[in-house]
């Protein structure tokens, strides 16, 4: 070792930084206070769980399907014997042949968490959407099956009653108080592995990505089955529902997103008293003002909400609302961007009569409106579900559409002659802004009123240019091009 290696070594150990001592290295005092210092910093999650833990739950979902009686499985084993060594299938009597029987076949596995000691379990709406059956087990493993008290779609929060009493309620936290950066917990079912806790950080808070919700934004570990279970705050209060993840593989990349539980209670308490959510609405289409189009009217700042259009005979047109207004007040609370305006009249009571505040020509006005209610989404009938299913359309997969035709019901409650039902938007239709829900009216420019229509037309179109659509959103009618995938 160099004079100088030795004396630099020599000095840092009289400086008491650490002293070796028969080959071992102890730590000075004042390191490992420093060390000591930051495990305390860091979160235990230990007495979380104990406490919170009893409370979550997991539900697990079936449905009926047409499965094969019993012997169907030997029975389809032997034919498939016979063709692949070449013997003739023999003939079978009638009624030997295996009848198809509505047998329960496994849905769905989600979370969710007691609300009160009678049991009644709040969970997502999309965990149990279509379930014939909803099946409840406790961290005791006490099974029951649970009635559905109500779901609301838009919020995608749903409320359970399982039968029994003295059960762990959560206790459910104050989501103003939760801040950007704050720890939290969640405790779900992630792909079916009941009573799992991921951590991590409130990674923003008012997050749009909804119509009706501003959402807490976390980096919590969540996966297929966490839907509806509780995202917790270190004080072992319930802030959230976890609801979605942002993904590319469907797997957890770092971004999760949870229903305010203040959002969640105000839709629990009309689901358990009424069995369904009522929401306002005044009849307008309404888009984001932007820098330029503030500046250019003399309105300051990008804020409100632009009116595109207004409904005929709705309450916005009766109150003197028009295009080209720009609402920048409800009930005197500010519109700062244009999700705020929905949220706000979707909060409205339905029949009561509230103020907005509109900005046209360079001035404010406000004006009163009153109230309408939004129409309550219709849930379809077993009977009427297996129907669409027989009348659906996968013609459409070159530009990313499933569709199928309107019922009959539908069609009268629409008001309109025909057209179909986007299933499922993917590729080029998602890219142009299609959704499931929405009702394809016409396809390149050809009138499209049934499923024959819509494969009929995409049989003669040119695969290689743009695919103009006319669709219907709601009460609204408006385009979408879908170009060819280069």
């Amino acid at each position: 070792m160099s004079v100088l290696n030795w004396k630099l070594l020599r000095s840092v150990a009289l400086a008491g930084v650490f002293t070796s001592i028969a080959g071992w290295t102890a730590v000075s005092p004042s390191v490992a206070l420093a060390q000591t210092a930051v495990v305390r910093n860091l979160p235990d999650f230990t007495d979380l769980v104990e406490q919170v833990g009893p409370s979550v739950v997991n539900i697990r979902t079936t449905e009926k399907s047409l499965g094969r009686a019993g012997g169907a499985a030997m029975d389809e084993e032997m034919a498939d014997f016979f063709r692949r060594f070449g013997v003739p299938i023999p003939n079978m009597p009638r009624q030997q042949r295996p009848q198809q029987q509505p047998e329960d076949q496994p849905r769905g596995v989600g979370s969710g968490f007691i609300l009160t000691p009678d049991g009644l379990v709040m969970t997502n709406a999309h965990v149990v959407e279509g379930a014939d059956e909803v099946i409840v087990t406790l961290t005791d493993k006490r099974e029951f099956k649970a009635k559905i008290v109500g779901s609301d779609k838009r919020t995608d929060v749903a409320l359970v009653k399982i039968d029994a009493t003295g059960l762990p309620a959560v206790k459910v936290g104050d989501v103003s108080r939760l801040k950007a950066g704050e720890w939290v917990m969640a405790i779900g079912s992630p792909f079916g592995l009941e009573n799992t806790v991921t951590a991590g950080i409130v990674s923003a808070k008012q997050r749009d990505t909804g119509d009706y919700l501003p959402f807490i934004q976390t980096d919590v570990a969540i996966n297929p089955g966490n839907s509806g279970g509780p995202l917790i705050n270190m004080r072992g209060e319930v802030v959230g529902i976890n609801s979605q993840i942002y993904s590319r593989s469907g797997g957890f990349m770092g971004i999760s997103f949870a229903i305010p539980m203040d959002e969640a209670m105000r839709v629990s308490e009309q689901l358990r008293t009424a069995g369904r959510v009522t929401r306002g609405r005044i009849g307008v289409q309404i888009g984001p003002v932007t820098k330029d189009v503030a500046e250019s009217l003399g309105l300051g700042k990008a804020q409100g909400a632009l009116v595109t259009g207004v409904e005929s005979g709705s309450p916005a047109e009766k109150a003197g609302v028009e295009a080209g207004d720009i609402i920048t007040k409800f009930e005197g609370k500010p519109i700062e961007k244009v999700a705020d305006l929905p949220r706000l009249v979707g909060n409205a009571k339905p029949g009561s009569k509230s103020s907005l505040t509109v900005f046209r020509r360079g001035q404010s006005k406000d004006l009163a409106v009153t109230i309408a209610e939004i129409e309550p989404d219709k849930v379809a009938t077993k009977t009427a579900d297996k129907e669409e299913r027989a009348k659906s359309s996968n013609a459409g997969q070159h530009v990313g559409l499933a569709v199928r035709d309107l019922t009959d019901a539908q069609k009268r409650e629409l008001k309109l002659k025909g057209g179909v039902v986007v299933t499922a938007a993917s590729e080029g239709a998602a890219r142009a802004g299609l959704r499931e829900g929405d009702i394809i009216l016409a396809l390149a420019n050809s009138e499209v009123l049934s499923v024959k229509d819509f494969e009929a037309v995409l049989g003669k179109v040119d695969k290689s240019k743009t695919l103009s659509v006319l669709f219907r959103r709601g009460e609204w009618a408006q385009y979408a091009l879908i170009r060819p995938t280069r």
